[in-house]
């Protein structure tokens, strides 16, 4: 009797379809992880920057100043690093956030806008220095699931 020592078409070719199929379950839920983890990158942001904007709200109250933060940037490269003639050497976010252009990026639109990209979606956030609040304010579906 002779035994062969390697593998038939047929076991090839089933091989073959198990990892097809594997791939074509596994490659969408990849895509997926992609927008989720931008997703937690924008919230975690969202609570920084508000919680920065309170921190400096607090830090001028200390010297006597009951207003907020007139800008949160003053440059469209490097989000949230505060804009204050008062207190010039004082950084909203110490190190700021880069601005960009792709999925899980923040981009400034004007002096109070903002935007973050969450694949091809772009949701739009408002800062309003009269009473300190960064809101969500279009973005279709993005906005409960960044800010909820």
């Amino acid at each position: 009797m002779k035994f062969s020592r390697a593998f038939t078409m047929i076991e090839l070719i089933f091989v073959i379809v198990v990892l097809g199929i594997l791939a074509a379950i596994a490659l969408p839920k990849f895509g997926q992880t992609r927008e989720l983890a931008d997703i937690a990158k924008g919230r975690a942001d969202i609570a920084t920057i508000r919680t920065a904007i309170v921190n400096e709200r607090q830090s001028r109250l200390i010297l006597g100043d009951a207003t907020y933060i007139a800008k949160l940037s003053s440059s469209s490269t490097t989000l949230f690093t505060g804009d204050d003639s008062t207190t010039p050497d004082r950084n909203l976010l110490t190190y700021g956030i880069k601005a960009g252009t792709s999925s899980g990026d923040w981009a400034k639109t004007s002096d109070t806008v903002y935007t973050f990209k969450v694949g091809s979606t772009t949701t739009t956030f408002t800062y309003n220095p009269s009473n300190g609040t960064f809101t969500c304010t279009a973005g279709s579906g993005n906005c409960n699931a960044l800010v909820d």
